[in-house]
């Protein structure tokens, strides 16, 4: 379990990114894999859920989830809707005793409070939903509840530069967004370049005057901690665990 230095400040949030420890799965969703997408026994993914809820301080059915989509879509979580399917890659809320959680297995991880205005929130930032500025838009949607924030965020364990090989379509791609996108490419050998996905979405909180610090965490060289989707690919398993990272104002 990894925590962030500056969110551990504040007395009225709990916070945690969880490793692929102490959970209740086995084979290669060994041990505690929050993938409800996964292709995992669900008694064993609810067990894991409840064990996640419990640390956080909370019933698992106060444990918010999404259907990520690698979209830009953030959803305001309310009393009217926090019962139901939330199709979205960011969450937000002001409500007090839930949890909002995000799920990931190399994609990046933020989670998010506005010290002023009690509002928390979590995003699953993954190169298509950061190229699609769903943290442009998890910012302004916090920004139109209140004007005036302090917001600190904390971007967690993800695919590192050095083992995100990229080829040079997607290269351009971020290119035709802007020339300035090339800093976050190292080139290798054979056209592939190298994406430092955590530098791109770190700046783009830091564009927005957000407080940054890291879990610098690579989940696909650390497979003793983390679940990793290009590892499993590599090694040809037919599926994948996924972590959490959860936040809960109390």
């Amino acid at each position: 379990m990894f925590y962030s230095k500056n969110l551990k400040k504040f007395k009225k949030i709990n916070h945690c990114f969880f490793s692929k420890k102490n959970g209740f799965s086995r084979g290669f969703y060994k041990s505690l894999n929050c993938g409800r997408g996964s292709k995992d026994r669900k008694e064993n993914i609810n067990k894991n859920l409840i064990f996640v809820s419990k640390k956080i301080g909370i019933t698992k059915n106060k444990l918010i989830l999404m259907h990520q989509t690698h979209s830009n879509k953030v959803v305001e979580i309310k009393k009217n809707n926090y019962k139901k399917k939330i199709n979205a890659d960011a969450i937000i809320t002001k409500m007090k005793g839930v949890a909002l959680g995000v799920i990931t297995a190399d994609c990046v991880p933020v989670i998010l409070y506005d010290v002023k205005n009690e509002i928390v929130g979590c995003v699953h930032a993954g190169w298509k939903g950061a190229y699609l500025d769903i943290i442009k838009n998890t910012i302004n949607k916090i920004k139109k509840m209140n004007s005036n924030n302090l917001i600190y965020a904390c971007v967690g364990p993800c695919i590192g530069q050095k083992s995100y090989e990229v080829d040079f379509n997607f290269f351009q791609k971020f290119l035709n967004i802007s020339k300035k996108n090339k800093k976050y490419f190292a080139h290798k050998k054979n056209n592939k370049k190298l994406f430092d996905l955590r530098k791109f979405v770190t700046d783009k909180l830091l564009d927005y005057k957000v407080r940054v610090d890291q879990i610098n965490r690579d989940t696909f060289t650390q497979k003793n901690y983390f679940f990793s989707y290009r590892r499993s690919i590599k090694l040809n398993e037919k599926d994948y665990g996924r972590c959490i990272s959860v936040i809960c104002m109390l």
